[in-house]
């Protein structure tokens, strides 16, 4: 199985193996003003975009409000590419609020996620999203970068990485860094999930 299917069905797992689930982020004021539990998708707006039927469900154990590192991946994998296990390496210490949900649609053996940092102001978002580029670029420059990035490219406010038949969708908008993660579906599934969500953000 390539990594990045791996990745996403260790994700899918991780309340049950070494999957570390950090406190909620914030927990002062969320002075972002953007609510991330309104930018992101719902079931019936996943299920129409991907054309998938009732069989596109969320994952129960992968729907919350905190960042999860997969601690037994990441502790594996090269140092410059743990961020495909870690969402704290993927998002920064800086998030105010966060929601990542992953679906599961058996028919096709496919999993996608939707995932949504909001950031105190568009500087600090900004930076988040240079310091993930920097981490992709020394990642795709080592010799574990085929099997963790594959293709990729990034330009001021977009990312996306393609390891096989899996991909990585990255958005930076206003105050908010949007993540689309897929195994499964053709691109223009997740590209579609994040216009939506982009659509979403306010500003």
């Amino acid at each position: 199985m390539m990594l990045c299917a791996a990745a996403l069905l260790a994700a899918a797992c991780s309340r049950t193996v070494d999957g570390t689930a950090l406190p909620a982020s914030g927990g002062g004021p969320n002075t972002s003003g953007v609510s991330v539990d309104r930018v992101l998708l719902d079931q019936s707006r996943m299920q129409a975009i991907a054309g998938a039927d009732e069989h596109l469900t969320i994952i129960p154990s992968m729907d919350g409000s905190a960042p999860v590192d997969i601690d037994t991946l990441a502790k594996v994998a090269p140092p410059e590419c743990r961020f495909v296990y870690a969402d704290t390496a993927t998002f920064g210490p800086d998030i105010e609020t966060f929601h990542k949900t992953t679906f599961q649609y058996p028919p096709r053996g496919g999993l996608i996620s939707e995932g949504a940092a909001a950031y105190r102001d568009i500087g600090t978002a900004h930076h988040a999203f240079d310091a993930l580029v920097a981490t992709v670029r020394r990642c795709a420059d080592s010799s574990a970068g085929p099997g963790y990035v594959g293709s990729w490219n990034a330009d001021e406010r977009s990312l996306e990485t393609r390891p096989g038949d899996c991909g990585r969708n990255y958005l930076l908008k206003a105050v908010v860094l949007v993540e689309v993660t897929f195994c499964g579906f053709p691109e223009s599934v997740p590209a579609m999930v994040i216009t939506n969500i982009a659509a979403n953000v306010p500003g």
